[in-house]
C-alpha cells in the first residue's frame, strides 16, 4: 500500500510513519520545513495548505497529522483539514484523520463531552473546541472516504507498544481497569489496522489500550 502522512514531523505521525513501513508501506511524509524523518521511503518539503490535488493523486491513504496549539492556529485545524478533503474529493483515497479526545461522548443521548466535565483543565478547552469544530465539518463531507480517529484520553508519547488495543466508537471507552489510556505506538497500530481494513468510512471511532 501506498500512505501519505501529512504534517509529518510530529510525534505521532513518526510512530505512524514506523508502524506503515514495519507493514511493508511505501510512505511519502509531507513536511513544511526540510527534516529528517526516518523510515520514510520519500519526504517532500510541501506545507499541508499548499498541498494539491496532484500530489495526492495514487495513494491508498493519506495520515492528517496536523496539529496547532497557539490560539492564532487552532481555527488551522477546520482550515487545513477542509484543504485536505478538496484535494481528495471524488477520489478512492482514504483519509485518517489523528483526532482528540475532548468531543467523545460521555452519555448514551451525546449530548455530553469529554471537554464539557468539571475536571477538563482549561488550559485544554481552545483546543478541543478547534478539534471539535473541525470534526463536524469533517462529518458533512460525504465526498471523502475519511476516518476520524480519537485516542484515549491519556494520550501517551513515550507509553509503551503492547501490540493490542480496544476499539470504540463516538462514546469515550475504558478498559477493564477503568483507564482512558493509550500510547503513540498503539494508536498508530489502529490507524494501520484501519488503513488495511477500511472497516469504518465516514465515522468517527476511538481507541483506548487493553
Amino acid at each position: 500500500m501506498k500512505i501519505a502522512v501529512a504534517a509529518a514531523t510530529g510525534r505521532v505521525a513518526r510512530k505512524v510513519i514506523r508502524e506503515a513501513k514495519d507493514r511493508g508501506f511505501e510512505v511519502t511524509a509531507f513536511v513544511r520545513n526540510p527534516a529528517e524523518i526516518d523510515g520514510a521511503d520519500q519526504v517532500i518539503v510541501k506545507d499541508i495548505f499548499d498541498l494539491t490535488k496532484e500530489d495526492l493523486e495514487g495513494y491508498d491513504a493519506v495520515v492528517d497529522a496536523f496539529g496547532a496549539w497557539t490560539e492564532d492556529m487552532l481555527p488551522q485545524h477546520s482550515t487545513s483539514l477542509a484543504h485536505l478533503c478538496d484535494c481528495l474529493s471524488g477520489s478512492d483515497t482514504c483519509l485518517l484523520v489523528v483526532g482528540g479526545a475532548g468531543s467523545l461522548y460521555v452519555n448514551p443521548e451525546h449530548t455530553a463531552c469529554v471537554s464539557d466535565g468539571p475536571d477538563f483543565p482549561d488550559i485544554f478547552k481552545p483546543l478541543a473546541g478547534a478539534m471539535a469544530k473541525a470534526l463536524g465539518e469533517l462529518r458533512e463531507r460525504e465526498d471523502v472516504r475519511w476516518t476520524y480517529i480519537s485516542p484515549a484520553g491519556d494520550f501517551q508519547a513515550d507509553g509503551e507498544r503492547t501490540g493490542s488495543y480496544i476499539l470504540g466508537g463516538e462514546e469515550l471507552t475504558l478498559n477493564e481497569r477503568g483507564e482512558s489510556i493509550i500510547s503513540y505506538a498503539d494508536y498508530a497500530i489502529a490507524m494501520m489496522d484501519e488503513i488495511e481494513n477500511g472497516s469504518h468510512i465516514r465515522k468517527r471511532i476511538s481507541v483506548v489500550r487493553k
